[in-house]
């Protein structure tokens, strides 16, 4: 069932299916405290729909309850809507990686909530590619295929190991892609077979540890990982530790636009804060200062991380 959308200055777009699913009882207490609006999607990209009525409402706070494919889709309708001058977003955390939640320094249902009534906003860049918009990630690759193919039942019980235990079962069977990265006034950037291309917003890699990028530098942080054997990856144990690491395999790059060309016949699976979608070339660019945000303590960019330093020098 979905509640009326517009009547209140603050709506809450809840995903029933997030996580262990728990949760929307809670919600529904914790936002009738607030005075927030409740929306609950029903399937698809419902939740899409009801932020972009929430935003055409006239809606001045609009939260997204889920993990990042909600926070995708809520993300999305407020931008159908035109609507991003006027609507600051908010996240509440109920799914089962949480990322983009833990990158702007919100620890739970909770504290999301708390943040959405009042708390710091901050403007942050979004990613687009082709028509796709992402706020956290854009992944192609192994990592890409083993979360589209990571079933509910693994979630709910293993968490985000789900996500780690499916790209072991994976990489066995997964075929390095060729690809060609190019940037508009860099020229290429890479060539070659690669079994991961990791285009991060608020997002970096590892996503384990220090992985917040800096989502207000007007730039995506890339990562792309050559094919390796599968035995090296293996003993690595996770994608996540693979990517802390530094050698000969791994590519970084930060730029404010790049296309991914795929070399071969077949498209590529790429994955928008886990929203899937095929492609033989994607072309991705940052929108700069665009989405006004709630944050927490805990979100940092590189300015913030140089004032500290600063700060700590002088005292």
């Amino acid at each position: 069932m979905t509640e009326d959308v517009g009547t209140r200055d603050c709506v809450l777009v809840v995903n029933p299916q997030s996580g262990n699913g728990n949760h929307i009882e809670t919600i529904r207490e914790l936002a009738a405290e607030h005075g927030f609006e409740v929306a609950v999607s029903e399937s698809g990209d419902h939740a899409v729909s009801l932020a972009r009525e929430a935003a055409e409402s006239g809606a001045t706070r609009i939260g997204a309850c889920g993990g990042d494919g909600t926070i995708n889709q809520v993300v999305r309708g407020i931008d159908a809507a035109d609507a991003f001058d006027e609507v600051t977003f908010g996240v509440v955390p109920a799914g089962t990686g949480n990322n983009f939640a833990g990158n702007v320094g919100v620890e739970s249902i909770e504290h999301g909530i708390e943040l959405l009534a009042e708390g710091e906003t901050r403007t942050i860049d979004l990613g687009t590619a082709g028509d796709e918009l992402f706020v956290n990630s854009c992944i192609c690759g192994l990592t890409a295929n083993a979360s589209g193919e990571t079933s509910s039942d693994l979630k709910d019980r293993f968490g985000p190991l789900a996500y780690v235990f499916k790209t072991i079962e994976t990489m066995t069977e997964f075929e390095a892609i060729p690809l060609h990265v190019h940037a508009e006034d860099e020229g290429a950037l890479w060539d070659g077979d690669a079994v991961f291309v990791l285009i991060g917003n608020a997002r970096s890699f590892p996503a384990g540890g220090d992985g917040q990028g800096d989502a207000e530098d007007g730039l995506l942080e890339v990562t792309i990982v050559e094919d390796v054997p599968t035995n090296q990856l293996l003993r690595d144990a996770t994608v996540s530790h693979l990517l802390g690491g530094e050698t000969a395999s791994i590519s970084r790059l930060r730029t404010p636009s790049l296309t991914v060309d795929v070399r071969r016949e077949e498209p590529v699976s790429f994955s928008f804060d886990g929203e899937m979608a095929s492609f033989q070339s994607l072309s991705c660019r940052v929108r700069p200062r665009t989405l006004s945000v709630r944050v927490g303590e805990g979100y940092r960019t590189e300015s913030d991380a140089d004032a500290d330093d600063a700060e700590s020098k002088s005292v």
